[in-house]
């Protein structure tokens, strides 16, 4: 028998949190047979895609209401990855001590008071104040999401579950971009505490983390939420007997120690790919597509509208071949995806003033941006999160998934706040550098990156898979 009642429930709180661009969840046969309960689980960075997209959409009327300068919105715009860096800071420490629930909880209530402020924002100091309040909900959960998906579900959908956050984080950036057509950008953030709520309540029916619990000594309450999970014929001996062992061999590791020589690759390899992602414009051209669009002629909100119908598809490609292509592959195809969008954009925009070429810029810009959200959602936006989740032992998760976090969020704070002035200074050239970056990301991957297709967390760490080595 199915653990029907709670797949039911998670059902309900991964489709809230899909609404906000938290979320995700999956409900697939593994190889034939239906995986019991654990056949749910919820996405990376809370709501990330719905606060990422909220400035898309919104951006002339925020500053139209409130008179706003570029310079003014800019910061606006960048705080939520400012409080997602300020929010890294402590999240692995807290799913360590508090665990990932009570973290989650926490982050939900940074959320709910960030998009009040937000929506009854009155001048720029409650409006940045409000933006960063959520920005420190979703560095929160940042790195909680991807650890926490991975440490309870089985190694052979283990990819297209982490991925599944992908889905419908597109799902919250799809909703958004709609949105952002029609809504005053003070019920849009009214809109996106629903779903807050929603999160807040359906934890209370979902599950710790099995290997979370044997850490701290709940062998039993390990074994009991790993049955919960796989469901209740399931024989889950062997494989807590394989956390049991793992967790015993694990010890807490310093910030120190972390760059010793054992760790290096893993270290760089995390590292590299949250820079790469970021670097190669992805939180610019998500925050600032309706700019982008009017910038290059093309109508802002058609363009809107077309891309909230193909991101969702476009991520569930990326979820059935996580697993078939494997992450390596898929990490390459996404990041040559971004490179050819960026060299249409960069084109789009040097053949703007040249005559007879000048109806074509509208176009070549929305195939470019297009093409740039729909390859993004495909594989760099989820893989770097899934392949850190994975590469990184019990013992070291705390210190390097802060590291990684805190590299992403910066990153994407510097890139989202420069966006606009890069674009004054030079559209083709602000394309063209992203163009190169999503290069460097495809060489980056092949020669670094292993394939952790099919193994378990347990045996990726092993001396003998020889994948890290």
């Amino acid at each position: 028998m199915h653990d029907n009642s709670l797949l039911l429930k998670l059902l309900v709180y991964n489709f809230a949190c899909g609404l906000s661009g938290l979320e995700t969840l999956d409900n697939q046969n593994r190889r034939g047979k239906k995986l019991p309960g654990q056949c749910f689980f919820f996405g990376q960075r809370s709501m990330f895609f719905f606060k990422l997209g909220y400035t898309a959409g919104t951006m002339s009327s925020i500053m139209e209401d409130l008179d706003l300068s570029i310079a003014q919105f800019s910061v606006f715009g960048s705080l939520l990855t400012f409080g997602g860096m300020i929010g890294a800071i402590f999240s692995a420490k807290s799913a360590d001590v508090f665990g990932r629930k009570m973290t989650l909880w926490l982050a939900e209530g940074f959320c709910i008071t960030g998009w009040l402020a937000i929506a009854l924002a009155e001048n720029i100091i409650w409006l940045d104040l409000g933006r960063f309040f959520v920005g420190i909900g979703v560095g929160l959960i940042s790195y909680v999401i991807p650890v926490y998906i991975a440490e309870i579900t089985p190694k052979n959908v283990r990819g297209t579950f982490t991925f599944s956050n992908q889905l419908l984080q597109n799902c919250g950036l799809a909703t958004v971009y709609y949105l952002g057509n029609f809504m005053s950008w003070r019920t849009i953030a009214l809109i996106g505490i629903i779903p807050c709520l929603i999160q807040f309540f359906g934890l209370f029916f979902i599950p710790e983390s099995p290997r979370w619990l044997a850490r701290e000594g709940g062998d039993e309450e390990c074994k009991v939420v790993l049955q919960k999970l796989r469901g209740k014929q399931a024989d889950v001996m062997k494989e807590t007997r394989e956390i049991m062992i793992c967790v015993d061999a694990t010890a807490d590791v310093s910030m120190g120690s972390l760059f010793e020589k054992k760790y290096t690759r893993q270290l760089t390899i995390g590292v590299g790919l949250m820079l790469l992602q970021q670097l190669s414009g992805s939180a610019g051209i998500s925050y600032y597509a309706g700019s982008i669009f009017e910038l290059a002629g093309f109508p802002s909100r058609t363009g809107m509208t077309v891309l909230s119908m193909v991101v969702v598809p476009k991520a569930i490609l990326g979820l059935i071949l996580v697993e078939r292509w494997g992450r390596r592959p898929l990490l390459m195809v996404s990041a040559l995806g971004l490179c050819l969008s960026c060299i249409f954009l960069a084109l789009s925009f040097g053949l703007k003033g040249v005559p007879g070429f000048v109806n074509f810029t509208p176009t070549m810009a929305f195939i470019g941006v297009l093409t740039f959200n729909m390859m993004f959602a495909a594989g760099l936006g989820a893989l770097p999160w899934i392949i850190m989740s994975e590469i990184f032992p019990m013992d070291m998760k705390a210190v390097a998934g802060s590291l990684v976090a805190i590299t992403n969020w910066f990153t994407g704070w510097i890139v989202s706040y420069c966006f606009n002035f890069m674009l004054i200074w030079s559209q083709s050239g602000t394309f063209s550098i992203f163009a190169m970056i999503s290069g460097l990301t495809i060489i980056f991957a092949w020669c670094l990156v292993p394939e952790t297709r099919g193994l378990s967390l347990e045996e990726i760490q092993l001396p003998h898979a020889n994948i890290l080595s």
